[in-house]
């Protein structure tokens, strides 16, 4: 199986859990957030990184209701982990960077807070809550900071249980694009 299939088939198998207290899968918001990226004429890495954001809720064993335990998996760390196994780090970079985006924004984009779900003000305040002044100025200068900053906002609208999307083989180009090979 390759690296892609690899990831194709975990989201396929195990994305149609629910996306913790949000009322889509977590196949649905993984399509949704990487249509959103293609729409907006994003890069291939970048719509990889959209597919894939979330990977490291359903790797090793993944971690449905820990949030609600209170317990912060650090699901971005995992996805990271797991993705630069196969991936460069255009794509695996995003993934990881993405919930420092969300608390980056909440910090410097007026509204960006109040418009966050219920369940994502609940994680935010698991992943270590808005950032200081001094965290978001470290955070701007990571590279790729600018691409997960999309990736979240396009994260934040992928919630829609009406949304419709191409299929997970649409986006296979833009996967294979980005395998790095050893």
């Amino acid at each position: 199986m390759t690296p892609v299939d690899r990831v194709l088939d975990i989201l396929l198998r195990l994305g149609a859990r629910r996306y913790g207290d949000e009322r889509v899968s977590q196949l649905a918001h993984a399509l949704q957030c990487a249509n959103l990226a293609e729409q907006n004429g994003a890069s291939s890495n970048l719509i990889a990184a959209c597919l894939l954001h979330d990977i490291g809720h359903l790797v090793e064993g993944g971690d449905e209701g820990l949030a609600r335990d209170g317990i912060d998996a650090r699901h971005e760390d995992l996805g990271r982990r797991y993705l630069s196994q196969w991936f460069d780090d255009s794509v695996a970079a995003p993934v990881q960077l993405h919930v420092d985006a969300k608390r980056f924004l909440c910090r410097h984009e007026s509204g960006y807070y109040d418009a966050l779900s219920p369940a994502s003000k609940q994680s935010l305040a698991l992943q270590g809550g808005i950032f200081s002044e001094r965290e978001a100025a470290i955070f701007l200068n990571r590279p790729y900071a600018a691409e997960a900053a999309n990736l979240r906002r396009w994260d934040d609208l992928a919630k829609d249980p009406t949304a419709e999307t191409p299929g997970l083989e649409h986006f296979r180009p833009c996967l294979e694009a980005h395998i790095r090979y050893n």
